[in-house]
């Protein structure tokens, strides 16, 4: 491992830019000059289809070090580790309550059943398309 990488501990929270995106993630410059990947599925707590409706080159963003290969010297990096870690010591300290019992909800049989509704009304009219032929 160089002695620019020594100083990076993994877990630690940094800011980094942005220097280039790609498909699969943002390439993003260290502190200490270094460069490290945030893959794609480490921008956001949600699913990001386009990284560029996220970040843009020229972005500073605050990165956490997940980890370093002591192989190839690869750097991985999380935008959404570092929110949740941030996020979590910014938190209140929560109170806990009893939970009220929440009544049962059937939302995944209702969607089921919408589906398969939906599903028959299209397979009749392909049966009618396929009738008049």
């Amino acid at each position: 491992m160089s002695e620019k990488q020594e100083k990076l501990e993994i877990g630690s929270i940094v800011d980094g830019k942005v220097v280039n995106i790609k498909p699969f993630g943002a390439i993003v410059v260290l502190p200490d000059n270094t460069q490290g990947l945030v893959h794609i599925s480490h921008i956001s707590s949600e699913f990001v289809q386009n990284i560029s409706d996220y970040v843009a080159v020229g972005d500073v963003v605050r990165v956490k070090l997940v980890s370093i290969d002591p192989v190839t010297k690869k750097i991985s990096l999380s935008m959404k580790e570092a929110a949740r870690q941030e996020t979590q010591s910014e938190a209140p300290p929560q109170t806990f309550e009893r939970a009220k019992p929440q009544e049962p909800t059937n939302a995944f049989e209702d969607k089921v059943k919408e589906w398969i509704k939906i599903s028959n009304e299209r397979h009749a009219g392909l049966n009618k398309r396929n009738k008049r032929r």
